[in-house]
């Protein structure tokens, strides 16, 4: 965790479909994490600590400010609340992203990312 906490700091405050009102995320874009890593591919498997498992394209990352959530109104994300890591969509920010397709990428509890 202390890596990431490295990464310039983001802060997005929206809706989520799991939460009840405008909720403030701070952590770090996901595109900041990719390129401190040298990723190269297309896209990036998140795994949450239950297995749920999903590919998401690299290329979302780069056009919406897409965050890795460590704190939640200020509070350290727990496992019981999301966390330790969240992905979460500047949803309240861009129309297209209230898709309920795109409520399936806010992975929680996120436990790792595989680049392919």
């Amino acid at each position: 965790m202390t890596m990431l906490r490295a990464l310039p700091a983001a802060r997005l405050e929206t809706t989520t479909a799991v939460t009840d009102g405008v909720r403030r995320f701070d952590g770090f874009l996901m595109r900041d994490l990719l390129a401190h890593v040298g990723a190269q591919g297309t896209s990036v498997t998140a795994r949450a600590l239950n297995d749920y498992v999903i590919e998401i394209e690299i290329e979302e990352f780069n056009r919406f400010d897409v965050l890795v959530a460590y704190e939640m109104d200020g509070e350290p994300l727990s496992p019981s609340d999301k966390g330790p890591l969240w992905i979460v969509y500047p949803r309240d920010q861009h129309a297209e992203l209230q898709d309920i397709r795109f409520d399936y990428r806010w992975v929680w509890q996120l436990r790792w990312l595989d680049i392919g």
